[in-house]
C-alpha cells in the first residue's frame, strides 16, 4: 500500500475510531451486494453522525481520494462499484429519529432500512408510501440518492415527491443542514434537489425529513386478464376514473414472465389461467373497506362487461394479496433461469407496444434462440425489459444487446433510466437520452461542488480529466 494511503488511512482513524475502518479481508467482505461483488475498496468506512462523515470526506478531499457512498448496496447499475477507493457505509447511521405525528413527517438518518420505517410509521397510524422489492435491505439514503421509484409512483410520485429536506456533506466535508419540514418552502434555490437522484456525485445524504401519509383503511387487490395491448391503457384510465383517485399500483406483466413466476420451480401459482397476452396487478388504497372494496368490484365487473378486461380475480383476504404481489417480485426466477442483462427504461405507453415489437425483431434477428421477460410499472411508463439466452456475457455481447434496447428507445425519446440510476452501467448512454446541454449543466454542478471528483468518481459523469485519485 502506498505511504500516502497508509497516511490518510492512519488519519481516518485516528478521526473516527479504530473499529470504523474495515481493511482487508474485511473490507472485501464488507463490498459483497445483493446482486454481485462490488470491488476491492482500499478500506470501508463506517461511520456513526453526520460529524463523522464531515471529517472523513474533509480528510479525503485533501489527499484527493476517491470516496464512494454505500447504502443498502441493492442497485443494479455498478453505482456503488469501489474498486481501488474508499467506501463509506451509512450502516451504523440507522436511527429514526422523530415520527411528528401533528406535522406528518419522519426524521431519520441514512442509513434506516425502508421496511423498518415503514413499520415504525405504521404503528403510528401513517403510511410511507414507497414500496421495492429490496425494502427489506434499501436504506433510505439510498433511495434518495436514486431517486427510487417502486410500485407506488402512480399514486404518491417517486422519492423526491416524498423528501421535504435533508442534511448532506459535500466534498469537502461541509454540512449543508436543510432539514426543512414544511410542504410549502419557496425562500431560494431548493437545494434538496441536488442530492436526490445525483447518485452521491455531488454530497452525501446523512439525514433526512420524509413526508408521511395517513395509513390506508381499505386495501383491494386483483389479477386481470388483457387480450391486447391497446386495452392496458384504456383499463388504467377506467379504474382511475372508476376509483375516484385510490388506484395506487398498476403493474403489467407481459405472457412469458406471467407464465415463468407462476410455473414449476418458481413457487407462486397462477392466480388467472395461462394463455392471454398481458396479466394486470391492480391495487387500490382508500379510507373504508366495505364501500371500496364495491366500488372495486364495481369497476372491474364493468371492465370485463366492456371487453376491456377478459378475466379477473380479486384477492379475498392478505394471504391472496401477498401471493398476487410475491409473483411481481419474484425477478429471482429471471436471474436464476438464463443468461441475461437487465434494462430499466421508461417511454410513453402509446409508444411501448411498438417498442417491444422492435426489439423482439432485433433479437430474433441476431439471436434466434432469445429470450425475453417484460413487466413493470406500466401506469408511470416504466418497464423493466430482461433479454436473455444469449451465448456469453461479454462486454461485446452486452454491448450488442444494449444498442438494440437504448437504440430503439432513443427514436422514442424515452429514458434510459426510469428509476435504478446511471451508475457505471449506463454512463455511455446518458446522452442517447439527455440533451448535450442537460449533460453540460450537470457537468457545471459537479465542477462547482466536487472540484476534485473524489465523490463517486466516475459514475453517472465520465470522470474529469484533471481529477486523479491519489497513489
Amino acid at each position: 500500500m502506498p505511504a500516502a494511503t497508509k497516511e490518510l488511512i492512519a488519519k481516518l482513524k485516528s478521526a473516527l475510531g479504530e473499529g470504523s475502518v474495515l481493511e482487508g479481508e474485511a473490507a472485501h467482505e464488507k463490498a459483497q451486494g445483493a446482486w454481485s461483488h462490488l470491488g476491492s475498496p482500499r478500506a470501508v468506512l463506517r461511520p456513526a453522525s453526520t460529524e463523522e462523515v464531515s471529517k472523513a470526506l474533509a480528510l479525503c478531499h485533501q489527499a484527493g481520494v476517491g470516496v464512494v457512498p454505500w447504502g443498502g448496496k441493492t442497485g443494479l447499475v455498478e453505482g456503488a462499484a469501489c474498486e481501488g477507493m474508499i467506501a463509506l457505509s451509512v450502516d451504523r447511521m440507522n436511527r429514526i429519529e422523530e415520527i411528528d405525528e401533528t406535522g406528518g413527517t419522519a426524521t431519520v438518518e441514512a442509513g434506516a432500512i425502508l421496511q423498518a420505517l415503514c413499520e415504525a410509521v405504521e404503528a403510528k397510524g401513517y403510511f410511507f408510501p414507497l414500496d421495492l422489492g429490496a425494502r427489506g435491505s434499501a436504506t433510505i439514503g439510498g433511495n434518495i440518492s436514486t431517486n427510487a421509484g417502486g410500485n407506488r409512483v402512480l399514486r404518491y410520485g417517486m422519492m423526491r415527491d416524498m423528501v421535504l429536506g435533508v442534511e448532506a456533506v459535500l466534498a469537502d466535508g461541509t454540512v449543508v443542514s436543510s432539514l426543512n419540514k414544511l410542504i410549502k418552502n419557496n425562500a431560494g434555490y431548493d437545494l434538496k434537489q441536488l442530492f436526490i437522484g445525483s447518485e452521491g456525485t455531488l454530497g452525501v445524504v446523512t439525514r433526512a425529513v420524509l413526508r408521511l401519509r395517513p395509513k390506508p383503511v381499505s386495501q383491494d387487490t386483483a389479477f386481470v386478464a388483457i387480450e391486447d395491448f391497446d386495452n392496458l391503457p384504456k383499463l388504467l384510465r377506467h379504474m382511475e376514473r372508476a376509483l375516484g383517485g385510490t388506484l395506487s399500483a398498476y403493474e403489467v406483466m407481459w405472457e412469458d414472465f406471467y407464465k415463468l413466476v407462476t410455473s414449476e420451480p418458481a413457487k407462486g401459482r397462477p392466480p388467472i389461467p395461462h394463455g392471454h397476452p398481458y396479466y394486470v396487478l391492480i391495487e387500490s388504497m382508500g379510507g373504508n373497506q366495505e364501500e371500496d372494496s364495491a366500488r372495486f368490484e364495481a369497476a372491474l365487473t364493468e371492465a370485463l362487461e366492456q371487453e376491456i378486461a377478459s378475466d379477473a380475480v380479486i384477492a379475498k383476504n392478505q394471504a391472496e394479496r401477498d401471493g398476487m404481489w410475491a409473483l411481481r417480485d419474484d425477478v429471482a426466477q429471471v436471474v436464476n433461469t438464463y443468461p441475461m442483462f437487465t434494462f430499466d427504461v421508461s417511454l410513453r405507453i402509446a409508444d411501448m407496444e411498438s417498442y417491444i415489437a422492435e426489439i423482439r425483431e432485433a433479437f430474433v434477428a441476431k439471436w434466434p434462440d432469445y429470450s425475453l421477460m417484460v413487466f413493470g410499472h406500466l401506469g408511470d411508463g416504466n418497464l423493466h425489459v430482461i433479454p436473455g439466452r444469449f451465448p456469453d456475457a461479454s462486454p461485446e455481447t452486452r454491448r450488442a444487446v444494449e444498442e438494440i434496447v437504448y437504440g430503439a428507445l432513443q427514436k422514442r425519446q424515452g429514458s434510459v433510466s426510469a428509476e435504478h440510476g446511471i451508475g457505471l452501467e449506463k454512463r455511455p448512454y446518458l446522452g442517447w437520452s439527455r440533451a448535450p446541454e442537460e449533460v453540460a449543466l450537470m457537468r457545471t454542478l459537479k465542477q462547482a461542488l466536487d472540484p476534485k471528483d473524489i465523490l463517486n468518481p466516475g459514475k453517472v459523469l465520465e470522470p474529469v480529466p484533471h481529477a486523479q485519485a491519489a497513489e
